[in-house]
């Protein structure tokens, strides 16, 4: 006779679940950079930063982003269940419970807090354990705003740029002095924006009928299109200016610069000339690569000005 016991799938396997839903791989857009100020930030004091500091950081920003998304997609379930390309999610084809996403994001986000603490016990640091709820509350917030605001691309962006300036704080927080950190904090924000506003694309329709404010769903392809290219163009200006103003890059990270701003090119031409064809490949494999080949070379420049 089989027991309610065994039907129940295993803690592990929904936790295998829950991280295969909210594509935990995915952390990779925005690790990169909170790496790279974090190294920056370090330098500024004429140091590479600590293994275990570097450490700290990616399991903070691996927790934050777990938190983010659990609370998508706990937030966002009865709209997952309406839209065709989103019903397949955990929560609405029943593979996991509402709460156990809540769960999730709830548990993310006490051990996100206690994960801050530890720079105060490594560096005497404060700061990342002091202002983990602000940084906690708009990374929840965020899956909130698309009920209100087609500007919620924007917020989204902003929720990822959080990531250097967070890294810089847990770092040395007197690194924001300088200007380093938030051209690289608005590179982030527009450079995420931007590719957000092209994969709601996919959901316009959609959108429009369920009331999800989107920049497609109220301007339309063609127009929400233009406001993505320009955010991509406030990216690569903010990424030219980093390449002239900051003391500690040098030509990698003008190398990736280049590299980055031909990539945004190609995205936006695939786009433009293929419709939505190309919006998986754009999204994912060319962003993937503009932030580790970005991140890689920045920090390869601190390394080699500060370690060589």
């Amino acid at each position: 006779m089989t027991t309610t016991a065994t039907l129940t799938p295993s803690t592990l396997h929904r936790l295998r679940t829950a991280a295969q839903d909210i594509k935990l791989s995915h952390s990779i857009f925005a690790l990169p950079f909170a790496l790279l100020a974090a190294f920056l930030a370090a330098a500024a004091a004429g140091q590479l930063p600590d293994i275990v500091a570097i450490i700290l950081i990616v399991v903070c920003m691996v927790l934050g982003r777990t938190v983010a998304m659990a609370t998508n997609r706990w937030a966002d379930a009865g709209l997952d269940a309406k839209n065709p390309r989103t019903a397949k999610r955990a929560i609405p084809s029943g593979r996991l419970s509402a709460p156990f996403m809540l769960g999730v994001a709830i548990c993310g986000a006490a051990t996100f807090v206690v994960a801050t603490s530890g720079f105060w016990l490594l560096s005497n640091n404060p700061w990342p354990v002091v202002l983990s709820p602000l940084v906690l509350a708009w990374l929840v917030g965020y899956s909130f705003t698309k009920r209100f605001t087609f500007l919620c691309h924007l917020f989204l962006g902003f929720a990822l740029a959080l990531s250097p300036l967070a890294a810089a704080i847990a770092i040395n927080p007197a690194f924001l002095s300088q200007a380093d950190p938030y051209m690289l904090a608005l590179m982030v924000a527009c450079w995420v924006a931007g590719f957000d506003v092209i994969y709601a694309l996919q959901d316009t329709h959609v959108d429009r009928v369920t009331d999800v404010h989107s920049m497609p769903a109220r301007l339309g392809a063609r127009r929400a299109l233009v406001v993505g290219a320009v955010l991509h163009s406030i990216s690569a200006a903010a990424l030219v200016a980093m390449v002239a103003i900051s003391s500690q890059l040098r030509w990698a990270f003008a190398t990736g610069t280049g590299l980055v701003i031909l990539l945004l090119l190609v995205q936006h031409t695939l786009v433009w000339t293929t419709g939505r064809r190309h919006i998986q490949m754009a999204f994912f494999t060319l962003n993937g690569v503009i932030s580790l080949v970005l991140g890689a070379l920045g920090i390869a420049d601190v390394v080699w000005r500060v370690g060589g």
